[in-house]
């Protein structure tokens, strides 16, 4: 890997952050707050939040096994993103190399941010290739865009592979994990020492039933989360947010349950999916969805929209032609899919 510093902007490199007196007085106990112009009524919701979230950071850590100074917490998985293209990449000048099909955000992103996006094709069983998306780099690339297990096509990508990019690429691996908890494979953040380079995406929306309160987590080298911590706003993960994480997390052995149960669903809905006249293909999946060929995908997902079903219309994505992608939901949401496709003519 480079210097960190190298592969760092250099106006970000420099950037004295914005800091709030909560981050002045942190360490010491106090009992009277006037300093941020707060209402001192309306207690708990009148104080600005901790800005590095402290407490819910140590809660993850204890979770996810990782150092709470290796943790950066943002407004979903989207916020850290955004942050990799604006601390590493400098726009009109660098590049990011990305596999295709994948999670869109991530060119999203690099358009906002006007950085160069590399696509490279995954094979027939949607997986990887190591040296044909090192060879899309160049002395401008400054991230590998890896998502694992995969959205749309939802299977884990090739251990051995990613290492090979791990070990080979000088610039920033970005490993988006955020339907791991799905998958049996062992995450990332447990290298996060072998690979300075390595960061690793997670988030509360998928296992943890928590689309709605937005906070996304990035695992990285103290380093790198300290250049994230100087480039998001000052209170970017709001308290309530911080609260109903802090919540969840006090059971985690239920979330293991809610993926049991959807591990399990996602089988049955499978097997009785390919049954359905309609289906020409169901492909391997590690996620809490799976993709489908069907015989017409635009026609049968507006067939579903009409009956209420929403699901995900993925056929002008590259290589998925024809295909739907579908979230396992609950067995009564899962039996009125397939009852609508069994009338399906």
């Amino acid at each position: 890997m480079k210097p960190l510093e190298q592969l760092t902007r250099k106006n970000i490199w420099k950037l004295k952050p914005y800091s709030s007196a909560r981050d002045e007085y942190s360490g010491h106990e106090a009992h009277v707050f006037l300093d941020a112009n707060e209402n001192p009524y309306n207690t708990p919701y009148n104080r600005y939040p901790d800005p590095l979230q402290r407490e819910l950071k140590k809660r993850i850590a204890q979770i996810k096994e990782v150092g709470q100074q290796q943790i950066f917490l943002g407004n979903g998985s989207d916020e850290a993103i955004d942050l990799c293209y604006r601390v590493f990449t400098e726009p009109h000048v660098d590049n990011v190399v990305a596999i295709e099909p994948t999670y869109g955000m991530y060119k999203v992103c690099a358009d906002i941010n006007d950085v160069e996006y590399r696509r490279v094709l995954l094979d027939d069983n949607f997986d990887i290739n190591a040296q044909q998306l090192l060879q899309r780099t160049d002395k401008h690339t400054k991230i590998i865009w890896i998502c694992s297990p995969n959205n749309p096509t939802g299977n884990n990508l090739d251990a051995n592979e990613i290492e090979m990019v791990l070990q080979s690429f000088q610039g920033l691996v970005v490993i988006d994990e955020a339907y791991g908890d799905f998958s049996s494979q062992k995450s990332w953040r447990y290298r996060l020492k072998d690979f300075p380079n390595l960061i690793i995406l997670n988030t509360m929306s998928k296992a943890w039933g928590c689309a709605g309160i937005r906070l996304g987590m990035a695992f990285a080298s103290e380093e790198i989360v300290r250049l994230f911590n100087k480039v998001k706003y000052p209170y970017n993960v709001n308290q309530l947010s911080q609260q109903k994480a802090l919540e969840m997390m006090k059971d985690p052995f239920k979330v293991r349950e809610w993926v049991n149960i959807l591990l399990q669903e996602r089988s049955r809905l499978i097997n009785a999916f390919m049954q359905l006249p309609c289906c020409v293909k169901v492909y391997p999946t590690d996620a809490n969805f799976f993709l489908a060929q069907v015989s017409d995908a635009n026609d049968i997902y507006q067939y579903l929209i009409e009956k209420g079903v929403v699901v995900r219309n993925r056929t002008k994505v590259q290589l998925c032609n024809n295909c739907l992608r579908i979230t396992v939901g609950t067995r009564n949401e899962n039996n009125e899919l397939l009852a609508a496709l069994r009338q399906l003519q």
